[in-house]
């Protein structure tokens, strides 16, 4: 195993020296390298490290293609005069290499090499992360006690490892797994034994393991800090408290600093008017909406048409925007929330401002899950909290999120009390029903919406627009005929 390699280690090397002013050499100064070495047996090399060291990746090819081991001075292998007297013959190869690594890495040379296809021909894709059961528990408990002894750490008690396997599934984003990254499980080890040291415990405990947790987040949180104070200062207008308004909510978003997530409310709305049927993506219009958002926010014409525009063409004119939003926006988990508040505006339904929202949408409505669940429910969570926890507020999620909560111990308590909420919804009917405190509706074969429900509402104001299209369309006419008379 060659885990630095080299051009040099790779193929071997012929030292000279110089005595007197002049170049000399014997057969005693040639080394093998690490071909030399697994000729016959194996070879792993890190790919990352591999493709670090220039001409080690050609070399290595050129080793694969001839089928034998050429020791010869790498000025020789790039066209330069070489100095060096002695050839030793070509030793032929018979080598398994094994490239590991990213498979970032594995893409990328895919795409730009065409000879890793022909060198390389099996590809092992392990996964990062494995099912959650009790035997996976066990045995990633003893994989934590294996790293504690060989990195010579104190020993851990039951609480701390049970902290260490949930930070294993908070890493895997997912409740019914635990992620494989050992790297990161061994900082987290180590740091939390720096603390156990520093108050002189023979043990390390699940609160060092916390404290370890806390001051990683603490370390990057001069961003999420600095936007945070501007909420609550005013600066950037969140609203938490229990008051309803027209076209606006809270949708939720992902930031990350220095590989550290954090989750941050913004606040979206919409304004309609009568016109030809567009739903207009201001962000896109200004370039500052990736393909994606900008999918998502086209996705909502399709549920309007679907649900609304039977029977006459769309005559709506609306405007969807990230308020006091500065930076590019990317991502399709504010869909969601975008049809509330455009649903809000239609209908003037006023939406909770207690209430924040993630989420993708499809054009039938139903609500899809997005990443970055926990960190969405955290954020607004510590908005609230700064402000006062009245026990309505809370978070809606899509249902097929559920199972990637793995929320901090403070967010479990308060939605233990009562003091915060988390709804799954699986549809916007659900959604617009929380929102509004009124019913979605439900329309019957060859009938209207029922009357008081939200599509109603919405229903009746598109015909209204569409009739004021209509007017205008004839009084616009008749007002050119005359003028042209």
């Amino acid at each position: 195993e060659e885990a630095h390699p080299t051009l040099s280690n790779l193929t071997g090397r012929i030292d000279h020296i110089a005595s007197h002013g002049v170049l000399a050499t014997n057969f005693r100064l040639i080394k093998p390298g690490a071909l030399h070495r697994a000729n016959g047996g194996f070879i792993l090399l890190d790919a990352r490290a591999l493709l670090s060291e220039p001409f080690s990746w050609t070399a290595l090819k050129l080793a694969l293609r001839r089928g034998e081991v050429v020791i010869e001075d790498i000025n020789r292998l790039i066209g330069l005069t070489s100095t060096i007297s002695l050839e030793p013959a070509p030793i032929p190869l018979d080598v398994k290499v094994v490239l590991f690594g990213d498979r970032r890495i594995h893409f990328l040379l895919a795409a730009l090499d065409p000879d890793l296809a022909e060198h390389f021909k099996v590809l092992a894709d392990f996964d990062d992360s494995t099912d959650r059961t009790e035997e996976t528990e066990r045995l990633l408990a003893r994989g934590v006690a294996g790293i504690l002894k060989r990195e010579d750490l104190r020993p851990m008690d039951r609480d701390g490892v049970g902290l260490v396997l949930e930070q294993a599934a908070r890493m895997a984003e997912h409740g019914g797994r635990l992620s494989l990254s050992i790297d990161q499980l061994r900082d987290l080890l180590a740091e939390a034994d720096h603390y156990a040291r520093t108050a002189g415990q023979a043990v390390i405990s699940r609160a060092d393991v916390q404290k370890a947790l806390d001051g990683r987040i603490d370390r990057a949180s001069r961003v999420r800090d600095r936007l945070r104070e501007q909420i609550l200062e005013e600066v950037a207008l969140i609203d938490t408290s229990g008051g309803a308004a027209v076209g606006q909510i809270n949708g939720l978003g992902v930031f990350e600093v220095a590989g550290q997530p954090f989750g941050r409310p913004t606040r979206i709305t919409c304004q309609v008017r009568p016109g030809a049927g567009k739903v207009i993506d201001i962000e896109r219009e200004v370039e500052l909406g990736g393909p994606l958002h900008s999918k998502g926010v086209l996705i909502l014409s399709g549920f309007l048409a679907g649900r609304f525009a039977l029977d006459a063409p769309m005559s709506l004119q609306a405007s969807l925007v990230f308020e006091q939003s500065y930076s590019g926006v990317e991502g399709d988990s504010a869909s969601s929330a975008e049809l509330y508040a455009l649903l809000s505006a239609i209908g003037d339904l006023p939406l909770r401002q207690d209430l924040a929202v993630t989420g993708s949408v499809n054009q039938h409505g139903q609500v899809q899950a997005i990443g970055g669940v926990n960190e969405k429910i955290e954020g607004f969570f510590d908005i609230c909290r700064a402000r006062g926890l009245t026990g309505t507020q809370g978070v809606l999620i899509p249902a097929a999120n559920v199972e990637h909560l793995m929320l901090r111990e403070d967010v479990v308590s308060a939605c233990r009390d009562g003091r915060f909420s988390i709804y799954p919804i699986a549809a916007i009917d659900e959604g617009i029903a929380l929102l509004t405190d009124c019913p979605a509706g439900a329309r019957e074969a060859g009938k209207e919406y029922p009357a008081g429900s939200v599509y109603r509402r919405v229903e009746v104001r598109l015909r209204d627009f569409a009739e004021i299209r209509r007017n205008y369309a004839v009084t616009g006419s008749a007002s050119n005929t005359r003028q042209n008379h």
